[in-house]
């Protein structure tokens, strides 16, 4: 138990860089930090669809994987007060060609140039920023997003996806097979706790589901897998959606079960604020303990709500509550390899 813990965390957007941002706070020696709390070993692994923004300019410029979501990961996983992380935050309001794009996603693009690889890029740009755990695109191919709607009709790229009014019946990838990097594989058969979420189900959590392998991976690793389950529904992607409904997609782009637990929040949220998220289709995700647990899940249920002008998690209670969860994914781990040692002896 005394071994760092290890954690890897799937996703992209705001709700991976929220949960980095909390979970990075145990990843060195914390107050009170006995030899009966072990540190963190964190592991990032992000969705590169993108075509939006900043990103999906320098993806089109420059043919170059896009750079803001690990951007914001290596921004989340640095030290708030240093000037490089002020530095890779920092977005051109003006300027011939460079409004909109952040330094960070300028500094990614132009490395990887001078590389030829992009994650051997994130790999330096992580160790400029001195961050705590590593980060890795969940594939080195140029891949887009395809959705399949509800009346069958294809969309493609994950801006159009997420403006789409219908339902999503299926998400896939283009081109259809993409290969993820040794290091991932790896990662996720050590971890002790595997975490998807929060952030949009469709054009962040379930692109790196589609890369071969990383599915079977996950679903062969002895980790705990958890599922924080988003707080709002999004347009164009979950509208309706209740947590089941989430973990249903989750599981059928899977190929099949993968998770173990689900994480949903408690927290009301207030009457004003279900007003202006409605003006753009968006309501809070309805919370459906009993067909989770239907499911096969155990469901941890939290505070995880930030007080702020938008609905967003809490990064500190993010943290917290995976630390607590790798905590239990350790032993978790431990009893399961015990057992199959127990079986090989017989």
């Amino acid at each position: 138990m005394n071994e760092p813990l290890r954690v890897v965390s799937i996703g992209g957007g705001t709700g991976l860089s929220s949960l980095l941002a909390g979970l990075k706070q145990y990843a060195r020696p914390f107050p009170d930090c006995g030899p009966e709390q072990p540190l963190v070993d964190i592991t990032a692994v992000v969705t590169v669809t993108d075509d939006g923004g900043s990103s999906g300019r320098l993806r089109r410029d420059f043919d170059v994987l896009p750079p803001g979501d690990i951007r914001s990961c290596m921004v989340a996983l640095s030290e708030d007060e240093a000037l490089l992380s002020q530095l890779f935050r920092y977005r051109f309001s003006s300027g011939r060609g460079l409004k909109g794009h952040s330094f960070g996603n300028l500094f990614l693009t132009a490395l990887s140039a001078i590389t030829g690889d992009f994650p051997d890029a994130v790999k330096m740009s992580c160790e400029v920023l001195n961050i705590a755990g590593r980060i890795y695109p969940s594939t080195n191919a140029n891949v887009a997003l395809e959705a399949i709607l509800a009346d069958g009709r294809v969309v493609a790229g994950e801006t159009k996806i997420s403006r789409s009014k219908l339902p999503i019946r299926e998400i896939r990838l283009q081109p259809r097979v993409a290969q993820p990097l040794a290091e991932t594989l790896q990662a996720i058969a050590g971890a002790d706790l595997i975490t998807l979420g929060p952030g949009s189900l469709f054009t962040s959590v379930v692109p790196n589901l589609l890369v071969a392998g990383i599915a079977d991976a996950i679903r062969s690793s002895a980790a705990m897998k958890a599922y924080f389950v988003n707080l709002m529904s999004q347009p164009g992607e979950t509208i309706d959606f209740r947590a089941s409904d989430h973990v249903r997609a989750i599981n059928n782009h899977a190929g099949g079960p993968l998770l173990d637990c689900a994480i949903v929040s408690t927290t009301k949220i207030t009457r004003a604020m279900r007003r202006l998220y409605a003006e753009q289709l968006a309501s809070p995700v309805e919370n459906d303990i009993p067909a989770l647990r239907e499911m096969g899940l155990e469901v941890y249920e939290a505070d995880l709500l930030q007080q702020a002008v938008k609905v967003r998690h809490n990064p500190a209670t993010l943290g917290a509550l995976t630390y607590q969860l790798a905590l239990s994914g350790r032993r978790h781990r431990t009893a399961k390899l015990h057992r199959l040692a127990t079986l090989k002896k017989a």
